[in-house]
C-alpha cells in the first residue's frame, strides 16, 4: 500500500509553522539594467546560514535563457494551503520558484529543491503563450491556492493598458488554465492579490497599467491622482467583485497587501506609497464590519524636510522633500509585527500591529535613502544608495531581509546616481530590531544585476496561506 506524505515544508496553522526550521538560503532576483554589456538576468542563492563558511555570499547562479526580462516578483508552485480542506492537494511539493519576467511576460519556474545551492530552470511559459491563454500580459506576483497557482498582471494580453487581473495555472502540469475573474466589477488596475482563505474572500490592489509603470512614474498623471487608490474584494468560489474601497483618490498606489495568517481573522495590512496631497506614506487595516468590509488609516509616516535640494532628483527637487515611498510590507507568522519598507527615506519600520487598528512604532533601521545615503554597520564610510525595498521574515519571525531595488526606471529616477546592488539582514530579539554587521552582499557578488526580491527555503512569512488556527 502507497501511503501519500505531504511535503514537510507545508503546515496546518501558522504556530506550526513558527517551528519550522531555520532557512538555510535565500532566492533572490537579478535583473540587469542598461549599464554596460548586455547581461542575463538570474536568480541568485544566498547563504543565510551564519555557522556556514559561506555565509553572506552568493553561492548559486542561475541564468535566463532571454536578455530583458526584468525578473521581479516570485512565489512558490505549492505551500501550505495544499492541506485546505476545501481543496486539498497534499500530492504536490514546494519544489519550483516562479519568476516573473515583468517586462517580458515570460514566467521561469525555477528548481530550487533538487540542489538547493544551485537552482536550475525547469520550465518556462513563453510570453506568447500566456498572452494568448491567460488573457493578461506582465505577470507580477504568483501565490500557490486552493484551485492551482494564481498570477495577478499588470494589463491585457494586447497592448499596453488593462484590465489587469489574475491568471490561473494548473498545480500538476503548470499550463497556463485561463482568467480567473469572472465579473471583475469595476476593477480596472491591478497589483497585489491575497485572501481571507477560509472565508473564500480574495482581496486586490492596484498600482497602474503598463504604460504608467514601464518608462518609470508620469508625474503629470501621479498629480492628477491616476494610478490606483482602490482594495477590491472577490468571493473566491464565484470569482467575481463583491465590494470595492476607495481610499480616496489622493492616496496614490494601493500595493502590497498582507492578510492575518490567523485563517480565524478577517483583516489585514495595505501599504499606501504616498499622499498626493502631503507626500505621506501610510498604512491602512481592512477589516470585516457585519456583511462588508471597512478600512482605516493606522499609521502615517510624513515626508522628511531636506535643505539640501542637490541631493534630490529632479521628480522632488520642487517639494525640498523625501517622501516616504512605502513600497513593500511585510507580517510576521504570529501577525504581531509589520516591517515597512520607506524607499525613499532609506528605513524600515518595525511596528507593533498585535492590535491592528491600534498601531504603534517599536524600531526602525537606516539603510541608504535618496538624502541620508546611511552606510551599512559592516561599511561605515561607504555612503549607500538604494533603500530597503522588499521585505522577507522568516516564519519564526527571528530574521528579517531587505534587497535594494524598486523597478528599473523607477530606481533611476529616484536614485539618478544608481542603487547600486545589495541586500541587508537584521536579526529581531524581544520586540526591537539590529542590523546584523556580519550580513551584507553586495554588488559585485550580484555580478552587476539589481536585485529585487527574495524568498526563503522552505517558506517564509510572505509565501504560504494556513487553514487551521
Amino acid at each position: 500500500m502507497t501511503t501519500f506524505r505531504p511535503d514537510p515544508t507545508f503546515y496546518p496553522s501558522p504556530s506550526m509553522a513558527m517551528e519550522a526550521p531555520p532557512e538555510r538560503y535565500g532566492y533572490v532576483a537579478t535583473f540587469w539594467r542598461d549599464e554596460g554589456e548586455p547581461q542575463k538576468d538570474a536568480v541568485a542563492a544566498v547563504d543565510l546560514d551564519p555557522n556556514s563558511p559561506t555565509y553572506s555570499q552568493v553561492v548559486g547562479w542561475c541564468e535566463m535563457p532571454n536578455v530583458g526580462d526584468e525578473l521581479h516578483h516570485h512565489g512558490w508552485n505549492a505551500c501550505s494551503s495544499a492541506l485546505c480542506p476545501s481543496n486539498p492537494h497534499p500530492h504536490v511539493e514546494r519544489r519550483h520558484l516562479l519568476f516573473m519576467g515583468l517586462r517580458s511576460s515570460r514566467i521561469h519556474f525555477v528548481d530550487v529543491k533538487k540542489d538547493p545551492k544551485n537552482p536550475s530552470i525547469a520550465k518556462i511559459i513563453e510570453p506568447q503563450e500566456y498572452k494568448a491563454k491567460s488573457g493578461y500580459s506582465r505577470p507580477h506576483t504568483a501565490h500557490c491556492g486552493p484551485e492551482g497557482i494564481y498570477v495577478t498582471n499588470l494589463g491585457a494580453a494586447d497592448g499596453d493598458e488593462g484590465p489587469g487581473g489574475i491568471a490561473l495555472l494548473d498545480h500538476d502540469t503548470y499550463e497556463v488554465i485561463g482568467t480567473w475573474e469572472k465579473d471583475r466589477g469595476d476593477q480596472y488596475l491591478a497589483y497585489d492579490f491575497w485572501w481571507h482563505i477560509n472565508h473564500d474572500v480574495m482581496i486586490t490592489s492596484e498600482w497602474g497599467t503598463p504604460r504608467q509603470i514601464e518608462n518609470g512614474i508620469i508625474p503629470e498623471e501621479l498629480l492628477a491622482n491616476k494610478y490606483g487608490h482602490k482594495l477590491h474584494f472577490f468571493d473566491m468560489k464565484k470569482r467575481r467583485n463583491i465590494q470595492t474601497i476607495d481610499l480616496g483618490e489622493q492616496y496614490q498606489m494601493t500595493l502590497e497587501l498582507r492578510p492575518a495568517h490567523d485563517p480565524a481573522k478577517e483583516y489585514g495590512f495595505v501599504g499606501i506609497v504616498i499622499s498626493t496631497e502631503d507626500l505621506s506614506g501610510s498604512i491602512w487595516c481592512w477589516y470585516r464590519d457585519g456583511e462588508e468590509f471597512a478600512i482605516k488609516k493606522v499609521f502615517d509616516i510624513p515626508a522628511e524636510p531636506c535643505d539640501d535640494v542637490d541631493l534630490l532628483p529632479n521628480l522632488l527637487k520642487g517639494f525640498g522633500a523625501v517622501p516616504a515611498l512605502i513600497t513593500d510590507i511585510d507580517l510576521t507568522v504570529d501577525d504581531k509585527y509589520l516591517f515597512v519598507s520607506c524607499f525613499g527615506q532609506g528605513r524600515s519600520i518595525m511596528l507593533d500591529v498585535s492590535d491592528p487598528l491600534n498601531v504603534t512604532q517599536v524600531g526602525e533601521i537606516r539603510v541608504g535613502g535618496i538624502a541620508t545615503r546611511a552606510p551599512h554597520p559592516s561599511r561605515p564610510d561607504v555612503p549607500l544608495l538604494g533603500a530597503p525595498q522588499m521585505v522577507e521574515i522568516s516564519r519564526d519571525g527571528k530574521r528579517v531581509y531587505w534587497t535594494n531595488s524598486l523597478y528599473g526606471a523607477w530606481d533611476d529616477q529616484f536614485y539618478p546616481d544608481g542603487v547600486g546592488a545589495w541586500m541587508v539582514k537584521a536579526n529581531i530579539a524581544d520586540g526591537t530590531m539590529t542590523l546584523d554587521p556580519d550580513f551584507f552582499v553586495g554588488q559585485g557578488q550580484f555580478r552587476g544585476n539589481r536585485v529585487h526580491q527574495v524568498h526563503l527555503e522552505g517558506g517564509d512569512a510572505s509565501s504560504d496561506s494556513y487553514c487551521f488556527s
